[in-house]
Formats: structure tokens, C-alpha cells, sequence
């Protein structure tokens, strides 16, 4: 379990992930992610109180129009640094 912030106005780097799950909780801010997993494609707002899951295989990035503040899970626990796998997304990554 981990929380992470990212500043408004910043986009992050798209990835998608080799042997976990993940589940997140937005606590404050605002923002989208964009999910894509085989032929399925959305983008979701972030903001307080939404959850989603990023099931194993699917291509995800997000950015933060406000101060965005997320509690995640893993699941099975995060195995290290190469874990995530850079993907092309649909916007210009910042951090």
C-alpha cells in the first residue's frame, strides 16, 4: 500500500504493469486517468472518494488538474523498479 502525490498541472509517463493489480482511492484533488486494456478504452475523473482498479495488462497514465492525492494497493506486493513498463499514452507526460 502506498500514497502518492502529484502537483497540479503535471501529466505522469504512461505505463503498464508486468505482475500486479492495483486498486486506488482518490483523497483530494482532481484529475483523469486514461485505462486501455485489449480493445477497451476510457478516460475516468479523479476526484475524492472514486476507486478503480488497473487490472494486470492494462495501459494507464494520469495527470492532475488539481493537487491529486491517491492511497493504492497492489496486489501481489510491488517486486521493484521494473515493474512498470513505459506505453505510449494519450498526453504529453511532465514528471
Amino acid at each position: 500500500m502506498a500514497r502518492f502525490q502529484l502537483p497540479g498541472g503535471e501529466t505522469s509517463k504512461a505505463v503498464v504493469h508486468q505482475t500486479v493489480e492495483e486498486i486506488w482511492l482518490v483523497i483530494s484533488g482532481a484529475g483523469q486517468m486514461w485505462r486501455r486494456r485489449q480493445d477497451r478504452e476510457e478516460t475516468v475523473s479523479l476526484e475524492p472518494g472514486v476507486c478503480l482498479t488497473i487490472p494486470l495488462g492494462t495501459r494507464f497514465q494520469f495527470r492532475a488538474s488539481q493537487d491529486l492525492s491517491v492511497v493504492a494497493v497492489t496486489m501481489p506486493p510491488w517486486p521493484g523498479d521494473d515493474e512498470a513498463v513505459l506505453v505510449q499514452g494519450p498526453w504529453v507526460p511532465t514528471v
